[in-house]
């Protein structure tokens, strides 16, 4: 017979790997206190997954849907980085198109709770029919969730923020003194996310229907780091707002990857906290231009550098002979990188990174300084957050176009990596490093959502 305390919990992610992973680690860290995980994607993307510790294999059980046909989707295109950007939205008409299978899997198993992305806005009527508890769980911290405002507002009630510039500083519902704002190059790379798209329905509708539906709101975040975020969006939800921690990587394990041994042999040669990491995920690229003028900055700034560099769907290339040029200093590295592996060898000293919350945990949870370069979406909000942090800086920018040189590339990196002022960044990384590494803290906040699931439950047999 079950056992009454242990929950069935069905976990839903959006369609991109910055996604699937986090909620991942978090089916992992829940099913570690012996609860059961249905954890539904698509088949290439359960196939893509980081293969499961035997322990928990029994205990979290991959649910395979096949993604439905939908004109313009390419074949075999499953996830955010099998596209370019201009094709997510027929991904998400197709994600859409899960409905029918989610629902009669809901039904058939009877799940405690669906702890859910911000994409299924159709998912609530079918667990009100059903009476299935559900979690939105975001990947974004409290901040940038702050950003959006209240369900009313994501759901079309009336942003007062009605031109570019507006968005610069902080939104009028934040009562602290505070840097969040995006400039407007940034907004406009992320425009339209509160207009309807080729699916029919605006991402910003999504996640406000989600949320409002829930009963309860789980955030990649901690008090430590966000109080203040995390009492707002409190007030801003009129619902439980609970942090479940940071996710900190687990540490890499040692194994027989020979992919490993070069990237070893390199950075052993190099002196301790001399060397750049350099990496801008897997979902956005740079524009040609932007990724001409960062390739020339680290060439000006003279620093040892290793850059993994992994191409999606364009053509974009590296200046005339600059792999020549940094041969003696420089390595890029074209195919995957063991990130973890990189960011904890003590030559490494500083991270040049895209700001994707996952990166920047990994960046400090080994006490890496950040240069910091935001290409899309939340990037710009998570690197105003850990600028105000004091832990790195942002390559400045031209806040209208987004415009950058190669100086202010090579002058950044000098400044966190080597200067006298830029030991605070240097410090403050190292101090950091010992919240984001306190695994008997970050346990704390998973063992808090799973009791909270575990008494909250709408189906809960006392």
């Amino acid at each position: 017979m079950d056992d009454p305390e242990k929950l069935h919990i069905v976990m839903f992610p959006w369609l991109a790997f910055g996604h699937i992973l986090p909620y991942l680690e978090l089916s992992k860290l829940i099913a570690q206190k012996g609860h059961r995980i249905s954890f539904i994607s698509t088949p290439r993307n359960i196939d893509r997954l980081p293969k499961l510790p035997p322990i928990l294999q029994p205990l979290i059980n991959l649910i395979k849907f096949p993604l439905p046909k939908v004109d313009n989707l390419p074949e075999n295109a499953e996830a955010t980085t099998d596209l370019p950007y201009e094709k997510i939205p027929y991904l998400k008409k197709a994600f859409d198109g899960l409905q029918e299978p989610v629902t009669r899997f809901l039904i058939n198993s009877h799940p405690d709770w669906v702890v859910h992305d911000f994409a299924p806005h159709w998912l609530p009527p079918v667990l009100d029919e059903h009476g299935v508890s559900r979690s939105f769980f975001s990947i974004f911290g409290a901040s940038t969730l702050c950003f959006t405002g209240s369900t009313s507002i994501m759901m079309g009630g009336g942003d007062p923020r009605k031109e570019l510039h507006q968005f610069a500083v902080p939104p009028p519902w934040v009562p602290f003194p505070s840097n969040l704002g995006l400039p407007p190059f940034q907004v406009k790379r992320i425009l339209g996310f509160d207009q309807p798209n080729l699916s029919g329905v605006s991402d910003s509708y999504r996640m406000g229907s989600v949320i409002a539906a829930c009963d309860v709101v789980a955030v990649r975040s901690c008090a430590e780091l966000e109080s203040e975020w995390l009492d707002l969006l409190r007030e801003l939800y009129h619902k439980p707002v609970l942090p479940i921690g940071l996710l900190p990587p687990l540490a890499p394990v040692s194994g027989e990857d020979d992919s490993w041994i070069p990237i070893l042999e390199w950075l052993d040669k190099q002196e301790k906290a001399s060397v750049v990491y350099v990496a801008l995920g897997s979902e956005a690229t740079p524009r040609e231009d932007e990724l001409t003028e960062l390739a020339l900055g680290l060439e000006l700034s003279g620093l040892p550098f290793f850059w993994a560099l992994r191409k999606r769907h364009d053509s974009v290339e590296l200046p005339d002979g600059f792999e020549d040029r940094t041969t003696d200093r420089g390595v890029v590295w074209r195919t995957w990188a063991p990130q973890l592996r990189i960011l904890g060898h003590e030559s490494v000293g500083g991270f040049v990174t895209h700001c994707g919350l996952s990166s920047v945990v990994e960046g400090l949870y080994f006490g890496r300084a950040l240069i910091m370069f935001p290409l899309w979406g939340d990037q710009g909000i998570i690197a105003k957050a850990f600028q105000e942090m004091k832990v790195g800086i942002e390559i400045p920018r031209d806040e209208e176009e987004g415009w950058f040189s190669s100086k202010s590339v090579a002058q950044t990196l000098s400044l966190v990596m080597v200067e006298e002022e830029g030991r605070i960044y240097r410090e403050k990384a190292k101090e950091l490093s010992k919240l984001f590494g306190d695994k008997d803290l970050q346990q704390r906040y998973i063992n808090d959502f799973v009791e909270y699931l575990q008494n909250h439950r709408r189906n809960r047999k006392d």
